[in-house]
């Protein structure tokens, strides 16, 4: 199940360099999971020191190697259904006609998650609509998620959380799979390793993934746009003894999506509306750590990523590139009790689109940064950070972040609180762009940039299988971006004149006892913003309730079968034609595993219920929507009950 600890790992020092991870107790299992061998408090190292996970005052949530390895076989060409269990997290439909979406935490706009590989933003400043879509999960050993504004840690990119994914090592076992689903998907992934007697190790992940055009409801519109995807990424280690390493990395994906009106199928108007994209992406990173001596290190994180889109959205098309250059160094140490950091930072990020003027933007934003954590007495932590952001073009920001940890030492209960305020420069990545094309987009003119202050408060119980979490928080965006429909289906965007809020609780209760494993979770959002005359309004597909039960039987010789029961409440819809409020639903999911040896064999039924948004009501509109969209949001799923049959070795 996932906790909010993680499981014995080094992790990469140049990432802990800029923010000590902070990851309250929790029951952890080690060895043969059919084994009952509670470990309470974990080491990690973090800044370059060996430190309990029980005494940082940040809250992580982290899905461990063992969740990742049960997951990863729903959807082996992406990530999307690792973090489901996480009260608070959810994959948000965005360009639904191609099948695209975004990962919101409590609430906040899929676009404010930061996603990092390894502690880089490989997959740029703000990623599109696909890049989780297009990372597959079969090198990760960890997913790792902090809720709330993280500016102060992370900069502009941060303002509704992080989600870092975690590789494997190169001692981790090499293996591959190969999956097909009854909707016509198809994927073979494969994790290689290399490690000799040199200083040097390295690892290999690739993956060809492919995709049919699926209409569910044989109205002429594909609900399930197809993809050719390939993707690459070579990894390097070199490690001079424990005071020095560097981690090399590179990326490619290449993609052919398409989705729209099938052949010769029309609209209502007697149209035919084609949708397509190309993505074609490419990244180099390295993390170095130098040992300094006096207990002081230097680590560095340098990446560079370029993406390119060639979008058709009906009768135009529109080809842009999105660019971001990263560099960060960091020092840090202990000094009477204090465990301290402090830093530089660059990131540019760019955005090219030739064929639609005012749209592109070059940002350049040079950073300071600092972070002290100290315990005056064992029960209490306190943490301070700080960061200065000189932007190009919308000015200097300050983000600060307090966090606060009270527990007893020797007891099962911890509690929390952190505050934070960050800030996010405006760019047109948002759910309404994603959806139609950037050549809706009229010119970008008098925007601010966003400010956001969230606050939380975690109490956390564990004892004897037994792991209860509760949250109450709250986060408010002032000047949200928001998407206004002008004359000719054109769009533009504005700061809406009022703030975003999403205050919200969860209960995530886990409970262990082999060779079960069971996993509860609840969470209540009220998201809410001003429309264009400053009326508040909810925020449309946030849902105001959701709720998950999970439970696996498994064993580490034999195999598993687990069950999934997933309630998705009501959400506010906007410019849907056929109804404001969407209803509630369950979705159930089976999930069963054959093990022989080093080979396993997989059968997963998925939406065992049936749930169809097109059920309810018709997905194409009887006439555009803003921005020329000929369809409506996406919901709920499209293409209901669906079987995905595979295998998975180890070599």
């Amino acid at each position: 199940m996932p906790t909010d600890s993680l499981l014995p790992y080094r992790l990469p020092a140049t990432w802990l360099g800029t923010v000590v991870l902070a990851m309250s107790p929790a029951i952890c299992w080690s060895g043969d999971r059919d084994s009952e061998l509670p470990v309470e408090e974990i080491t990690v190292t973090a800044t370059r020191s060996p430190t309990l996970i029980s005494d940082e005052p940040l809250r992580v949530e982290a899905v461990p190697a063992d969740e990742i390895e049960e997951n990863l076989t729903l959807r082996p060409g992406n990530v999307s259904s690792l973090l489901k269990e996480l009260p608070g997290v959810r994959m948000q439909s965005s360009a639904p006609a191609l099948a695209g979406g975004g990962m919101q935490l409590r609430g906040m706009p899929a676009r404010h998650t930061l996603v990092l590989t390894d502690g880089l933003p490989l997959l740029g400043a703000e990623p599109d609509a696909f890049g989780l879509l297009q990372t597959p999960p079969l090198d990760l050993e960890r997913a790792e998620v902090i809720k709330g504004v993280a500016s102060a840690l992370y900069g502009g990119a941060a303002l509704g959380g992080v989600l870092n994914l975690v590789s494997r090592l190169p001692g981790s076992e090499p293996g591959w799979l190969a999956n097909v689903t009854s909707r016509g998907g198809q994927d073979l992934a494969g994790f290689f390793t290399a490690h000799g007697a040199s200083r040097w190790s390295g690892t290999l992940a690739a993956g060809a993934h492919a995709q049919s055009r699926v209409d569910v409801d044989d109205d002429g519109w594909a609900d399930l746009a197809s993809y050719r995807r390939y993707n690459l990424r070579p990894r390097a280690w070199w490690q001079d003894g424990p005071g020095r390493s560097l981690m090399l990395t590179a990326g490619f994906v290449n993609e052919e999506r398409e989705g729209g009106t099938l052949p010769r199928r029309q609209l209502a108007d007697g149209r035919s509306f084609p949708e397509s994209l190309h993505t074609r992406r490419v990244d180099a990173g390295a993390i170095s750590h130098w040992t300094l001596g006096n207990q002081v290190s230097l680590d560095g994180r340098y990446s560079v990523t370029s993406t390119h889109l060639d979008r058709a959205f009906g009768a135009q098309r529109v080809a842009s590139t999105q660019s971001t250059a990263f560099a960060e160094e960091a020092m840090g140490g202990m000094s009477r009790g204090h465990r301290w950091v402090v830093g530089v930072a660059f990131e540019r990020d760019q955005l090219a689109v030739a064929s639609v003027p005012g749209v592109s933007y070059t940002y350049s934003a040079p950073a300071l940064f600092a972070q002290d954590e100290y315990a005056p007495v064992p029960w209490i932590t306190l943490a301070g950070s700080a960061r200065v952001d000189m932007h190009n073009v919308y000015g200097t920001f300050f983000s600060p972040r307090l966090s606060a940890l009270l527990r007893d030492p020797h007891g099962p209960w911890s509690l929390r609180a952190s505050v934070g305020g960050g800030f996010a420069a405006p760019t047109p990545c948002v759910d309404e762009i994603a959806a139609t094309s950037l050549g809706v987009l009229r010119p970008l003119q008098a925007l601010h940039a966003e400010r956001a202050l969230s606050a939380s408060l975690d109490a956390k119980w564990a004892r004897a299988g037994w792991d209860l979490n509760a949250s109450v928080f709250t986060a408010v965006i002032r000047d949200p971006l928001a998407v206004v429909p002008r004359a000719g289906s054109t769009l533009e965007l504005v700061n809406a004149p009022g703030p975003r809020r999403t205050p919200g609780a969860e209960i995530l209760v886990g409970f262990v006892r082999a060779p079960l494993h069971a996993i509860a979770a609840w969470a209540w959002l009220d998201a809410t913003e001003a429309d264009a005359d400053g009326v508040r309004r909810a925020v449309p597909l946030v849902p105001r309730y959701t709720a998950t039960l999970d439970g696996i039987i498994e064993s580490e010789k034999r195999g598993r079968i687990g069950l999934e029961l997933d309630y998705i409440g009501r959400q506010s819809l906007a410019d849907n034609p056929y109804r404001n409020v969407s209803p509630g639903y369950l979705e159930f999911n089976i999930l069963a595993e054959l093990r022989f040896g080093g080979v396993a064999a997989f059968l997963n039924a998925l939406n065992i219920t049936g749930v169809n948004q097109t059920h309810y009501d018709p997905l194409v509109r009887p006439s555009p929507g803003p921005g020329g969209d000929p369809i409506t949001d996406v919901w709920a799923p499209l293409v209901g009950r669906t079987f995905n049959l595979g295998v998975r070795a180890e070599l």
